[in-house]
């Protein structure tokens, strides 16, 4: 006897089904646009896991130069000179000091200053 694959099928669908749940139209109605939905769909999602990563990291630097900045330093002395101390913090901790502590970024900067031997910028009034 021929066996059908029905509960197989059905059970596949259904699946594929609640992955496009929330979809508008055939997207969530139809087997081959469903389908070629859920391929679109993880397509974006490969792609933007890797650009969330550029995306913060273009952020944070914004963010380290714009601080940078406001004490008379550049981005890139700022970076030269915690690379000449050693110094271990990356751009993300260095970005949520900015905005969260600045006390200890003032710390940070003032200790580049003095690697590099920078003098201290004229209080602005």
């Amino acid at each position: 006897m021929r066996t059908k694959s029905v509960v197989p099928r059905l059970r596949a669908k259904k699946r594929l089904f609640k992955r496009v749940k929330g979809s508008v139209g055939g997207r969530r109605r139809l087997l081959r646009t469903a389908k070629e939905a859920i391929i679109r769909a993880g397509v974006y999602a490969h792609r933007d896991r890797r650009r969330k990563k550029r995306d913060f990291r273009r952020l944070w630097i914004v963010r380290i130069n714009a601080a940078c900045r406001e004490r008379g330093l550049r981005y890139s002395q700022l970076i030269a000179g915690l690379s000449k101390i050693a110094c271990e913090l990356d751009r993300r901790t260095l970005a949520e000091m900015a905005v969260v502590d600045p006390s200890g970024f003032d710390a940070v900067v003032a200790t580049v200053r003095e690697a590099l031997g920078l003098p201290e910028p004229a209080a602005v009034a």
